[in-house]
């Protein structure tokens, strides 16, 4: 399979990331007619800092794929907003970066 899309986790806790990925790879899978063994989760040892102080940051997940176009990433981006917040977190942003497939060696 492949590594794309590739769905990075930022503020969100490892066990969440863990259950999230039961179902969320099958789900994108159906909306985006890609298979589900291309997806990759990874969740970054990621840390926020304001003020002089290390502080928690609310979910912020990226997106690295090819264009889907925005009626199909639409449909991503809330699937992955309800999986995130089934976990308990009240807020959860989503954005996307395109890579060209001219950038973009196997």
């Amino acid at each position: 399979g492949g590594i794309m899309p590739q769905i990075i986790f930022k503020g969100v806790k490892k066990d969440d990331v863990i259950s999230i990925s039961k179902s969320l790879p099958t789900l994108l899978s159906d909306v985006s007619a890609t298979p589900v063994d291309y997806f990759t989760l990874e969740l970054p040892n990621t840390q926020y800092f304001s003020n002089g102080k290390e502080c928690e940051m609310y979910p912020l997940i990226e997106v690295i794929q090819f264009d889907r176009g925005l009626d199909i990433e639409s449909k991503m981006a809330h699937i992955i907003q309800n999986c995130v917040k089934k976990c308990g977190y009240s807020e959860c942003e989503v954005y996307f970066t395109h890579i060209e497939k001219q950038n973009y060696y196997e």
